[in-house]
Order: structure tokens, then sequence, then C-alpha cells
């Protein structure tokens, strides 16, 4: 049987389907309360740029009490992404990250 996992090639880089640079969107979503959408936005910017062009988007729940921000980012490696998710799920204020 193959083996699922390519030889090791002596690289640090780990496997991933993405080919970097790309534009890549990550989400994060909280209770409603005044200042998530600035609290998501700079724990991102603390490790990549917003793409040109692209605007925070937000949009609360059904019931309004939770809010998804999603914010489009010039990602360059995976190492940088794995930061921008360790922020987030360190962060009390954010209940999910995608």
């Amino acid at each position: 049987m193959a083996s699922v996992n390519p030889p090791d090639s002596g690289s640090d880089q780990q496997e991933t389907l993405l080919e970097f640079p790309c534009k890549f969107p990550v989400k994060a979503m909280g209770l409603n309360d005044d200042g998530f959408e600035a609290l998501v936005t700079n724990i991102i910017l603390a490790h990549a740029e917003i793409s040109t062009g692209v605007l925070v988007g937000t949009k609360p729940s059904g019931s309004g009490k939770y809010l998804s921000v999603t914010v489009t980012i010039d990602a360059t490696s995976k190492a940088q992404l794995d930061q921008i998710y360790q922020g987030l799920t360190d962060c009390e204020q954010v209940l999910f990250a995608l």
C-alpha cells in the first residue's frame, strides 16, 4: 500500500494544498459585542495584511446575538495561517475560527 505522506525532504514546510501567496478568507465568530470586529481584525493584522481592495465583512446571526467577521488576507505561508488561527483560538472572545 502506498504511503499517504510524502517522503521527508528534510524541510520544515508542512504539507498543504494551498499555493502561496494567495488570497485567503479568515472567519471568526463571537458574541455581537462592541469591538468584536476590531478585535478580530487586530489579531489578524498582527500576522498579515488585508488584501488590497477587500473590505472586512461582518454578518450578524439571525437573532443578532453572534457576529461573524471575515477578513481576506494575502497569505504567504502555512506557518502564517497557523499563527493567525492560534491567535484567534487563544482569544476568549472568539468562539469559532474558520
